[in-house]
């Protein structure tokens, strides 16, 4: 059996992130926490670190800038991830995530950051020198995506089928842009994909959305979730079909999208299964996920 290739992921926003634990909170007064954490948060770093977990070898790509980006690559340098940095003028978003016994966590993010164009220029450079067969994940929002300081990274984005596997997992401008790429798998939530279809009626079946999906764009594969609903799936001249989801009572969804990817993406190149098997062998990892609080801190589900 041939090695499995190597995975990369992109964090376009990364997040420097505080959680701060209370006996009990409301809003409108001064209270004091009785714990606090620090994280690095963002969709890419939360794949690679499930990632890491499933003992599957990954580079995490990421901008950082100021001293909350600084405190960003201590704790992954703490945490041994294997990361790529690439320093932007801006400082690195900051968020703080509240929790208090009982009550639904709250999550409360700084503005968005877009890498300045000299970051953007280093990332897609790093990209161009990996080695043909690199599996690259591109995860969350990316600011500023229209502007031109990402012509270089969407050029070498655009090229990156003709070398290696492209997925995504990513809302607002770019994801119509990864819909019609050559994209091998695509996973979105529903909001997400109502996007793509403003036209239709909110209530249409998650199952006619990716039939319509196919129809029109070009990404080979998608997988569609909604909270705790079935997901749906659909690949290439294939029809759409639904995957039992795991009921569990959740206490935090944070996360379990980017634990469903990185299941997927460890099935898929790890396990050797095919697309439909990797997503429903990675729904019972994302709804133990939504389970517990943290991201990819959960105990391992039952078979």
């Amino acid at each position: 059996m041939s090695a499995a290739p190597h995975i990369v992921t992109l964090t376009g926003n990364l997040l420097a992130e505080r959680t701060l634990g209370f006996d009990a909170w409301a809003p409108g007064k001064t209270q004091r926490a009785r714990s606090e954490s620090f994280q690095v948060g963002g969709k890419g770093i939360n794949v690679s670190k499930m990632l890491n977990r499933l003992g599957a070898p990954n580079t995490a790509l990421c901008f950082t800038g100021g001293a909350s980006g600084a405190e960003c690559e201590a704790w992954l340098r703490a945490k041994n991830y294997s990361f790529r940095a690439f320093s932007t003028a801006a400082p690195t978003r900051t968020g703080t995530v509240v929790r208090a016994p009982g009550a639904l966590e709250t999550t409360f993010l700084g503005t968005d950051q877009p890498p300045s164009a000299d970051a953007l220029r280093a990332c897609a450079e790093f990209l161009a020198a990996q080695p043909t067969g690199t599996v690259l994940a591109v995860c969350g929002s990316l600011p500023g995506w229209a502007s031109a300081d990402y012509d270089p990274l969407r050029e070498i984005l655009h090229r990156w089928p003709e070398r290696g596997v492209l997925v995504a997992d990513t809302y607002g401008p770019p994801l119509a842009w990864f819909a019609d790429e050559g994209t091998s798998f695509l996973r979105l939530n529903r909001t997400e994909i109502q996007t793509l279809f403003p036209a239709l009626d909110r209530n249409t079946a998650g199952g006619e959305y990716l039939r319509l999906a196919r129809q029109r764009f070009s990404a080979l594969r998608w997988a569609l979730s909604d909270g705790s609903a079935p997901v749906w799936f659909i690949a290439e001249h294939e029809e759409p079909l639904q995957i039992p989801t795991p009921k569990v009572d959740e206490i935090s969804p944070m996360g379990s999208g980017d634990v469903m990817l990185a299941c997927i993406l460890h099935g898929r190149f790890h396990r050797g299964m095919r697309w439909r098997e990797a997503v429903a062998w990675a729904l019972p990892y994302a709804a133990a996920n939504a389970a517990h609080p943290g991201v990819a801190e959960f105990p391992e589900p039952s078979a």
